[in-house]
């Protein structure tokens, strides 16, 4: 893959972009994996699907990152808040809504969790 400046052509530039969105969906599946490990988890520890401490600090921490990288936090956040009411929806889909700090009519509307059979994991 090339760099962006390496590029000579908008062909050449469209095929950097197609390459970083494959490896970009390759981290969010495993954040996904993540969030589905979560559903396991959290019952045994008691713990609701949100947790208003917890996002403020992903969000935070998103944003530091974005700026130590010279990427826009502003957009950073925004892109991480919808993927984590993704994440909480999916996750309240499985556990319920006994969130603190949320209604069930706050929530978005819940995804379908689709796990991997043994053959595709």
């Amino acid at each position: 893959m090339k760099a962006p400046s390496e590029c000579e052509s908008m062909a050449e530039l469209r095929m950097t972009i197609d390459a970083l969105d494959r490896r970009l969906i390759e981290m969010l599946r495993l954040r996904q994996d993540c969030i589905d490990r979560a559903i396991e988890l959290k019952p045994a520890e008691g713990l609701p699907a949100r947790i208003e401490s917890r996002v403020a600090q992903v969000i935070a921490n998103v944003r530091a990152s974005a700026l130590a990288r010279g990427f826009d936090p502003d957009l950073a956040a925004s892109l991480w808040r919808s993927l984590i009411e993704w994440s909480i929806a999916r996750e309240q889909a499985e556990l319920g809504h006994g969130d603190a700090g949320t209604s069930a009519a706050d929530a978005p509307e819940p995804p379908a969790v689709a796990r991997p059979s043994a053959g595709e994991a």
